[in-house]
């Protein structure tokens, strides 16, 4: 709810003479390649009063996503971006290397429900995965849905889904287009059957269970909805379906017409004895969460408060008995587990079962009668075992260091499972047996990388204040420090998120090429807890950018690049963060990939969820966050005249998260004012949203963006690629 929400190794392999050919071609094509002229923006007078300031919005009209005028600046904007992009000559190989390396089986780790066993698998390049089902781990699987099937494009995805206790039937939800707009509907799970229920307007939502319905999350319906993707959306209210009724039935079971721009989350206990209610009230700035609950097995019809303030985060994890186990940053900024007595909810009654530490807890979760708990250490993942007491049994040893996801299950379940990833090591599940506390390997990735020919290291660099801030570089072996080496650095740094070491196949390509991959953990994230933070957060936004301007100055300094090498890329808040340091620091990067950004800061929180960041960054309406906004506002700070790094924006027509009008308005204010034969290009995808909707989009992206970073840091792909 918190998150702006932010998801390749064989070889091509062509003739001496053929690639020879290429390079040749490739090399005198490289320096005369120009974007298309640009397409003539109409700029209006438009302007707006921020408490006695004026601040110009000449293409204020962007940012009606239904208008023929904003369509055809789209259309006119993607033929001069594909213009360019198909004029670099090595581009169809790319796409093509990208698809090789990325067509590989890909599982997730099994969960369980009953007699039930539930996994996903995607063969290669389905462009959605597949749900399997089969009884007991050695069951036969079969399809249980496929969402390829949906659509010929393959962009309708599945979302949030889940088993009823009984296991007699499956909730599943599905979006269109990339949107976060979703519809629930419902299957029998032994026959298969689709039931008739169809539960609309639904966004932000859990899909928990209570005997023969689920809770869930809605907005009312849209008065216009040919404005769904852009309007803001507003009263979100907490309802019960119960399976085979109309939605026109499903009972009203909370909402709160006074503050309408809070979000309210409805989940039962795994024994469906409590009914927990969580609320959050963001859009006034506020960055944690209240809840409340129902007894259910006492027929509670209200619900009693629990906690009432909306300053820190509190998760139920589960019940024990009377008792709801609860992870909390109250007075604990790197988290901590307590036991609260719903009914005696005071603090001076809630008891310690896992006292804060100086790691940070990443998560906590029940499963098999046992407590995992999930602790970072400088970016890496630690599991502890617990008894539901607190009482420490034993630590889950890891083959590597890295990111671990998993551990959830039922409270008889006698193993589990768990995936392990790291920048150069796939993702692999691994079944931990809790009796015996060992991990065996269920299922390894089977991707034709070598990643003994490419290592990865962590640095602690200074940020402008002096505080050290962690970094993982990777690249090949034998890498050469001396200030040529094309560099790839990605950032965050917001709303409590982390970056931790992760997998990915598309890096590959950028890599076998002598990339270097940089992820650096700014401030605003939640790698160090609470207080990392709130370094970043509202007035202190600052820091983050320094954070990431100062590692692009530590990897110029150490000579693994220069800034004629170098390219920054970051999505959604990373694309702000991109936005931001291209506008004050234009000279330091040859390449900026702003994707699904907030460009805007003076008016994102007008448009759909929106509001709900003012938590992270403030508000244009108070006057001091006003002019703290104003100042670094990626859109408000572009000036003319100032050569500008290659810029290519991207976004989609379907993102109704961070909607497409700041980047149509960043880019349209970029093209006016930026001088120099850099191209500033925008990229608009169709039938997608606030990512990919589907593999076939994130392949032809990927390629279009590894194109443009080879095209401008002057770098000729070779295929295969080059050995050391």
């Amino acid at each position: 709810m918190k998150r702006l929400y932010a998801p390749l190794a064989a070889l091509i392999l062509i003739s001496a003479t053929f690639y020879s050919c290429v390079v040749s071609s490739v090399a005198q094509h490289m320096q005369s390649i120009k974007p298309l002229p640009y397409p003539k923006t109409q700029k209006t007078d438009h302007l707006d009063d921020y408490h006695g300031t004026k601040v110009a919005d000449p293409y204020r009209w962007l940012e009606d996503d239904t208008s023929k005028a904003t369509a055809s600046w789209v259309e006119e904007q993607n033929k001069v971006t594909f213009g360019y992009l198909n004029q670099i000559p090595y581009r169809k190989q790319i796409q093509e290397r990208l698809e090789k390396i990325y067509n590989y089986p890909k599982y997730s780790a099994p969960s369980r429900k009953g007699e039930y066993v539930f996994f996903f698998k995607n063969d290669g390049l389905q462009n959605q995965s597949v749900l399997y089902v089969q009884k007991g781990m050695k069951g036969t699987p079969e399809v249980l849905f496929d969402p390829n099937a949906l659509s010929k494009d393959g962009t309708v995805k599945l979302g949030a889904n889940s088993v009823s206790n009984d296991t007699k039937y499956w909730a599943y939800g599905l979006s269109s287009g990339g949107s976060d707009w979703q519809e629930y509907y419902v299957m029998e799970l032994a026959t298969k059957k689709k039931l008739t229920d169809r539960v609309r307007w639904v966004k932000v939502s859990g899909l928990s269970w209570y005997k023969d319905g689920f809770f869930y999350s809605r907005y009312p319906a849209p008065d216009d909805t040919t404005k769904q993707l852009s309007a803001k959306n507003e009263n979100h209210q907490v309802f019960y379906h119960k399976i085979g009724t109309d939605q026109s039935a499903d009972e009203l079971v909370f909402e709160d017409k006074e503050n309408k721009q809070r979000f309210h989350i409805a989940s039962v206990t795994d024994d469906e004895r409590f009914l927990i209610l969580s609320i959050s009230d963001r859009g006034k700035g506020k960055d944690g969460n209240a809840f409340y609950v129902r007894d259910l097995s006492k027929g509670e019809k209200s619900f009693k408060p629990v906690v009432t303030g909306f300053d820190d985060d509190f998760t139920v994890l589960d019940n024990v008995g009377d008792t709801l186990l609860v992870q909390t940053n109250y007075k604990a900024p790197n988290w901590r587990v307590v036991s609260i007595d719903p009914n005696n909810p005071d603090e001076k009654n809630w008891k310690s079962v896992l006292p804060e530490k100086p790691q940070t807890l990443n998560f906590a979760g029940t499963a098999g009668g046992k407590l995992f708990a999930n602790y970072s250490k400088d970016v890496t993942h630690r599991v502890y075992v617990y008894d539901l007491t607190g009482k420490l049994e034993n630590e889950v040893k890891f083959p590597t260091i890295g990111t671990v996801s998993g551990f959830g299950g039922e409270i008889n379940d006698k193993t589990v499972f768990y995936t392990l990833t790291s920048f150069t090591y796939p993702p692999t599940i691994f079944e931990y047996d809790i009796k015996t506390k060992k991990s065996t390997v269920f299922r390894k990735t089977e991707v034709a990388f070598k990643p003994d020919e490419y290592e990865t290291k962590q640095v602690f660099y200074p940020s402008k204040d002096g505080t050290k801030i962690p970094m993982f570089i990777t690249h090949k072996k034998g890498l050469k420090l001396d200030g040529k080496n094309p560099t790839l650095l990605y950032g965050y740094g917001g709303f409590n998120i982390s970056l931790f070491p992760a997998f990915s196949p598309l890096r590959i390509a950028f890599l076998e090429q002598g990339g270097v991959y940089v992820q650096a953990n700014l401030r605003g994230g939640g790698e160090y807890g609470e207080k990392w933070h709130e370094a970043g957060m509202k007035l202190k936004k600052q820091n983050v950018f320094d954070d990431f301007i100062g590692a692009a100055e530590w990897l110029i300094k150490e000579k693994y690049t220069s800034p004629q090498k170098l390219a920054i890329q970051g999505g959604s808040n990373g694309g702000l963060l991109v936005g931001a340091a291209m506008t004050q620091r234009p000279e330091l990067f040859k390449v900026a990939l702003p994707a699904v950004g907030v460009m805007d800061m003076l008016r994102f929180q007008k448009f759909t969820i929106g509001w709900n960041w003012v938590a992270d960054y403030g508000s244009s309406d108070n006057p001091e966050e006003f002019k703290y906004l104003l100042g670094y506002s990626p859109l408000q700070n572009l000036k003319e005249g100032v050569n500008y790094p290659a810029t290519m924006v991207t976004t989609a027509d379907h993102d109704d998260r961070v909607v497409p009008a700041h980047s149509f308005k960043f880019a349209a204010t970029l093209q006016e004012k930026h001088k120099g034969d850099n191209p500033v290009l925008i990229r608009v995808a169709t039938k997608s949203g606030h990512g990919a909707s589907n593999t076939k989009k994130a392949l032809e992206e990927t390629a279009d963006v590894y194109s443009f970073i080879f095209q401008n840091l002057g770098v000729v792909p070779q295929y295969p690629a080059k050995k050391n």
